[in-house]
């Protein structure tokens, strides 16, 4: 039986070495633009006036959100594939699972808040500058932070707890609940119902709210005029997009438990919410925003 002091093994890294360098740059030249292009957007916002809005002061807590994500999950994933450091403590992969399950429930939030503020934008454009008041977005954005951090807690802190017996080998890159479970020698259903009932709760519930919102807005659209349709529907069409990649990997990973399958979903899911949509963030919001991208060249004029 392993205790509190034990280690954990995660997955090796199974490829020839030229192969492995190859990775190893690829997953570093991300890591660099995800961090790169995050921060540019929050200095970018932060610097310009004119983006002290509501949809851009989401946006920045986004950005935070995927440099912390990425940031919990590639750094060891790139030491597992350039130095094959698979090694982890037992504390060190709680707190990974932990902060990653956090910022995954931030992250649905966030999108969710984002949803309606264009749905308020759009659909109630006399009150949007009262209802989405600064004082608003705070709650808005403090709610999300503290849901994250409360929502994982009483799962990581059961699992941390329970005796791990069979082996300290994790089948994954990284500490997921998933893989971990395997691992304990006790009846796990309860833990996994629980999981359940909490993923689903903060899964189905954000996207219940983006569905609304922009079902709502689409009728608003179809009565307006032909001309103005497209130029209204494409203010929200960056966060469709982000919404879009972001829930394709999370509804992913449920295949987990689906055997029969040829491809992992679940590591797979993890390297599209982790690394590419991360990474996706800041070129989705400055390629299809003049706004943003007016800022920017701004941003580096003034500098």
């Amino acid at each position: 039986m392993l205790n509190s002091t034990s280690f954990f093994l995660l997955t090796e890294f199974h490829y020839s070495g030229s192969l492995r360098v190859i990775i190893f740059f690829l997953l570093l030249a991300s890591y660099l633009i995800t961090l790169a292009g995050n921060i540019l957007i929050i200095s970018t916002i932060l610097q310009h006036q004119s983006l002290h809005t509501p949809m851009y002061f989401f946006l920045s807590n986004l950005s935070i959100v995927e440099i912390c994500v990425t940031t919990t999950v590639t750094p060891k994933f790139l030491s597992i594939v350039g130095f094959g450091n698979r090694e982890i403590s037992h504390w060190g992969c709680f707190l990974q699972c932990y902060f990653y399950f956090v910022l995954a429930s931030v992250d649905f939030l966030i999108l969710a808040f984002m949803a309606f503020d264009r749905y308020v934008a759009i659909c109630q454009p006399l009150h949007y500058v009262t209802v989405m008041n600064h004082r608003i977005c705070i709650y808005f954005a403090i709610f999300s932070w503290l849901f994250g951090f409360v929502d994982t807690l009483p799962t990581t802190i059961i699992t941390y707890n329970i005796p791990i017996c069979y082996s300290n080998v994790i089948e994954h890159f990284f500490c997921d609940i998933g893989p971990i479970l395997k691992l304990v020698c006790l009846d796990t259903s309860l833990i996994k119902l629980l999981v359940l009932i909490e993923s689903s709760f903060t899964v189905l519930g954000s996207l219940v709210c983006i569905a609304v919102s922009y079902t709502l807005i689409i009728i608003v659209i179809f009565n307006i005029k032909s001309g103005q349709r497209w130029k209204t529907f494409s203010t929200c069409s960056s966060h469709l997009i982000l919404v879009f990649i972001f829930y394709t990997g999370s509804i992913l990973m449920c295949f987990r438990y689906v055997k029969g399958f040829i491809f992992d979903f679940n590591r797979l899911a993890v390297v599209l919410n982790t690394i590419i949509t991360p990474m996706l963030n800041p070129f989705i919001y400055t390629l299809r925003n003049s706004q943003v991208t007016q800022a920017i060249r701004g941003y580096f004029s003034w500098r």
